[in-house]
């Protein structure tokens, strides 16, 4: 078969670090944390008290209010990273063929906080069931691909992907073997999550996942530091507007890179711990290359899952250091969540974004946070620690993995 490329037309993001997909770069390139005391509740009882929360957001600057009350926070954040994205791509909606275009979206949990909501208010009444009539519709996942169609009238394929910290990466490689395959054109594609929650922060703290560095927040998440003791929390959206090269090309598009290749694997080992040799994270960006057509040594920056917990960022260094072997020590490799967080089922779409500055602008973001060498990673990787590294970058991988053993890889190139 003669496949399509692919090619990335608009961005859009809602981070912790920027309201904008440019106050995001910023961010990222200038190593800023972050991480802060939850003010979405009162945390003063759980073992975690901070989180890398979205700031100084009016959802009504974005959205009708009425509108806005029917979706959780995590279709709020889809939504308003989407209209970023598609503003940015220029896309003339009057002129596109919609059967053409379609939405595959991300998120791992979806409408968390509208379900601890309904079941809270009706434990604590008298036992009558009355439940918000948009209930199950603003807690369902595949509820921001149906707001997103509807907006923008795309007609095309419309699901969300749930696949845990993978889903954003998952969205994406569907998307792309959609439209390399020629049955469509357009996708709005990415991912949203919105898991800072009492429910969220708890379950959480009950599997022990999250860092408790309650007296220095902004140093919490610290991937591949001796001191790692788990995750942050993230919360936001990354959307990319994915276009067939041809028909971008043929509207005079701006191009921001081309999606070339794209991986998906399972550990097949346990719920929430990654495989320890990882297996499931080698073979994840060896079919990615292969998807890609390109050798190891073509990758030059590999934006990695590296949530900062003990186990998860020793099976990662390890799986790369296995598929690049000499070219592992060439590379320039760093964790972004060192500033995000972990944004759950939206890494993927925001580290996909990340990947795409640091080509075009020629940067590595840096992986902060790094104060104490571990004798478990080998020194002679380049893990691009607490300052942004200058470097041409060509092709850059960005890996996501999630509870359950699901393991996503993509590949971007450089469009010149």
């Amino acid at each position: 078969m003669n496949l399509k490329r692919v090619v990335v037309t608009g961005i859009g993001a809602l981070t912790p670090i920027g309201n904008t997909a440019e106050e995001f770069w910023n961010g990222l390139s200038n190593g800023v944390s972050g991480a802060a005391p939850i003010t979405k509740f009162d945390a003063s009882l759980f073992k975690t008290q901070f989180a890398c929360e979205v700031k100084n957001l009016d959802v009504e600057q974005y959205i009708d209010r009425k509108e806005a009350r029917k979706m959780d926070p995590f279709t709020q954040y889809a939504m308003i990273s989407v209209e970023e994205a598609m503003t940015d791509s220029g896309l003339d909606l009057e002129k596109i063929d919609k059967s053409r275009a379609g939405v595959i979206w991300g998120s791992g949990i979806g409408g968390l906080k509208t379900f601890q909501d309904e079941v809270t208010a009706f434990s604590s009444g008298d036992g009558t069931p009355r439940f918000n009539p948009f209930f199950i519709p603003k807690m369902i996942a595949d509820i921001s691909a149906g707001f997103l169609s509807i907006k923008y009238g795309f007609r095309g394929p419309n699901f969300v992907t749930v696949s845990a910290c993978a889903s954003g990466t998952n969205a994406l490689i569907d998307a792309f073997t959609y439209i390399r395959m020629g049955k469509a054109d357009i996708f709005i594609s990415g991912g949203s999550e919105a898991a800072v929650t009492e429910a969220g922060v708890g379950g959480f703290n009950a599997m022990k996942a999250l860092s408790q560095r309650n007296e220095s927040p902004e140093t919490a998440s610290r991937p591949f530091d001796k001191d790692r003791d788990g995750f942050v929390l993230g919360e936001g959206a990354g959307a990319l507007i994915l276009e067939e090269y041809e028909h971008a090309k043929a509207r005079g598009a701006k191009i921001y890179a081309e999606l070339v290749g794209g991986g998906m694997t399972a550990d097949a080992h346990h719920i929430t711990a990654p495989h320890p040799e990882g297996l499931g994270a080698s073979s994840v960006m060896k079919i990615a290359l292969e998807d890609a057509n390109l050798k190891p040594e073509d990758i030059d920056y590999i934006n990695v899952h590296g949530t900062s917990t003990p186990l998860g960022d020793v099976g990662e260094t390890k799986a790369i250091q296995q598929v690049f072997g000499e070219h592992a020590y060439k590379l320039n490799i760093s964790s972004t969540k060192s500033m995000t967080g972990h944004l759950l089922g939206a890494a993927g779409a925001i580290e996909a974004i990340a990947c795409i500055f640091a080509m075009n602008k020629g940067i590595v973001p840096p992986t902060i946070n790094h104060f104490t060498d571990d004798e478990v990673f080998d020194p002679r990787l380049n893990l691009t620690f607490n300052k942004a590294q200058k470097r041409e970058i060509n092709y850059a991988l960005s890996n996501t993995f999630g509870f359950g053993g699901h393991n996503c890889s993509v590949i971007f190139k450089k469009h010149n």
